[in-house]
């Protein structure tokens, strides 16, 4: 397994593809905290991350995507999965070795975003910032990346185009993300029905722990949705 890990994670660093892509996701979301009007947190007022923590998984979207479209789309174009089979590694192993290896880029691209906490700590007037509760929201935070990246993942091993694989995952990130919460405001829904359609949604139990509230109900519901989507991967290897 972590042979595989090492191997996706130097794969992706070889070229300056991934260098890119880490870039411009630090650089959006550095312009709309700190420079565009409309998002920039300077004109709160107050000492917060809320901002980042509501913008960030829209980046995210895209980022994840473009960071797992490959994983075994590439394989599959280039025939190397049939290689990679014939090594002593279960189905399994294939799978969590190229998941921990997206979760460890899109870590790499997660920590220098903790440079916005000490700027917007720096910059308070008085008691700053609540460490704990940022800490609770970044948990949170990876957490969703963890599900966006198990999403992509089994997307790409439905197709050997990088590209379908690609807006397949994007919109299927999208549709988990949101969509089970734009259902929830159809009024013809039975009273109460609209609050468990939330709940399916990945939104509902994010916006607790973006403010630093961790459930042990959120945290089932986002290792739950992971591994569905993980053994969904192992399971369509497997028929291959």
């Amino acid at each position: 397994m972590w042979a595989v890990c090492k191997k996706e994670f130097r794969q992706f660093f070889s070229s300056l593809t991934g260098y890119i892509a880490i870039i411009v996701f630090l650089l959006v979301t550095g312009l709309l905290l700190f420079v565009f009007p409309d998002t920039s947190i300077l004109d709160f007022g107050y000492a917060s991350l809320g901002k980042f923590f509501d913008l960030a998984p829209w980046v995210l979207l895209l980022l994840i995507p473009a960071v797992s479209m490959r994983s075994f789309s590439e394989e599959f174009r280039s025939g190397t999965f049939e290689i990679l089979q014939s090594k002593p590694l279960t189905a399994w192993q294939i799978v969590s070795g190229k998941y921990f290896a997206a979760l460890g880029v899109i870590g790499i691209a997660l920590i220098p975003t903790w440079i916005y906490f000490f700027s917007v700590q720096q910059l308070a007037a008085q008691s700053g910032m609540d460490i704990g509760a940022t800490f609770g929201a970044y948990i949170g935070l990876f957490l969703l990346t963890a599900i966006f990246a198990a999403i992509a993942l089994c997307c790409s091993s439905f197709t050997p185009n990088a590209i379908v694989a690609f807006i397949a995952s994007g919109f299927a990130c999208f549709l988990i993300y949101t969509g089970f919460h734009a259902i929830s405001g159809i009024s013809s829904f039975p009273a109460g029905a609209d609050y468990y359609i939330d709940m399916l949604g990945i939104d509902f139990h994010y916006r607790n722990m973006s403010r630093g509230l961790i459930s042990v109900r959120d945290l089932i519901y986002f290792v739950s949705v992971i591994l569905f989507f993980l053994i969904l991967t192992r399971n369509n290897l497997k028929k291959r």
